[in-house]
């Protein structure tokens, strides 16, 4: 067969990242059936360190701008997927590195213009319908997350779109108004984080020391239940949850966030992308743009009625199993990079 390569981080290679038993909740699906897509082609598609980039035919950067760019003699096979927003990956859009592919995939509208750069969104191996059974949700809302803080470095310009921090208030509120109604889940609650110069960061990894500043400090979350190994089944117990996106009012910017929700049969409470209802339709989900404070927020969530709540599930599958949800789909991803680059060279 002739060769493809997929340049990874280091700790996907070795073809990691075409193994969906290595990965929680499906996340490499669209890898696993890229690879499957490629073979149809005649192409092997394996990491960089099986197939290496001077012998690949194509090379495809996943997920974000690499330390190394190719080779002047490269770029014409060399197609680079942006996954991360510029509040996360600043590198990500500057428009002098991309200079240096053939072709960039990226979710971002205010790049995307079917020529250099190419729509590409998070996709996801689909359910083909979800639970909508009432008598399995024990409480009202959730909010599954890691405990992290935008960098320091960031552009100031940046900062206004940070939503780790209204993650964070969402957790205060629940917690001191409503704690019965709401559960915290993710990597990093237990422990206080440092923040700062790198030297500063650097003691987050010292043994111990961030939950016994968490406990010097007072600042525990009483919510927090713990670590998930897979977030479906944890979020399935609720009839709601809180997903918001690294960063609000991104053009297109849509995570698994909101995905996540979906397939576990709960109603997402979302805040991300200014323009998320030209993707998903805004009968799926709660708009937290809608409610100016979280009493108003909690009222209309604890309030709802069974036959409206069961209706936005209904409403979810629909979207699930429709057509313009295909771009988000496992299916759609491999459909797209495949054209792409197999139309580059007819």
């Amino acid at each position: 067969m002739k060769k493809a390569c997929l340049v990874v981080s280091d700790y996907l290679t070795e073809n990691k990242i075409f193994d969906a038993g290595l990965h929680r909740d499906n996340f490499v699906d669209r890898f696993v059936q890229l690879k499957k897509a490629f073979a149809i082609k005649g192409y092997d598609l394996s990491t960089q360190d099986i197939n290496s980039i001077v012998d690949a035919e194509y090379v495809i950067y996943a997920s974000n701008m690499p330390k190394i760019l190719p080779l002047p003699e490269h770029i014409k096979k060399s197609y680079l997927i942006l996954s991360e927003s510029a509040f996360i990956r600043p590198d990500n859009y500057d428009a002098n590195k991309h200079a240096y592919f053939n072709k960039v995939f990226t979710w971002s509208d205010d790049l995307v213009d079917g020529v250099k750069y190419i729509k590409l969104n998070y996709a996801h191996a689909f359910p083909n319908c979800i639970e909508k059974n009432l008598t399995n949700k024990k409480a009202l809302c959730v909010l599954i997350a890691g405990n992290k803080k935008p960098k320091t470095t960031l552009d100031p310009a940046l900062f206004s779109l940070d939503l780790y921090n209204e993650r964070e208030k969402a957790i205060r509120w629940f917690e001191k108004n409503h704690i019965q109604d709401f559960d915290l889940y993710g990597v990093g609650w237990d422990k206080y984080r440092f923040t700062g110069p790198i030297l500063i960061r650097a003691m987050n990894r010292v043994p111990m020391l961030p939950q016994l500043a968490q406990k010097i400090l007072g600042r525990s979350y009483p919510s927090y239940k713990g670590m998930v190994e897979h977030k479906k089944p944890i979020m399935a117990q609720y009839k709601f949850s809180i997903c918001y996106e690294n960063a609000k009012d991104i053009p297109g910017y849509i995570t698994e966030k909101i995905f996540d929700s979906f397939f576990a049969g709960c109603v997402p409470v979302y805040w991300g992308a200014n323009n998320v209802t030209d993707f998903i339709p805004e009968n799926t989900f709660i708009d937290k743009r809608n409610f100016s404070n979280y009493e108003d927020l909690y009222l209309y969530l604890k309030n709802m009625p069974d036959g409206e709540y069961l209706k936005y599930l209904e409403n979810i599958e629909n979207y699930l199993n429709s057509e313009q949800s295909l771009q988000f789909k496992s299916e759609g991803f491999v459909q797209t990079v495949v054209q792409t680059l197999f139309e580059d060279r007819e």
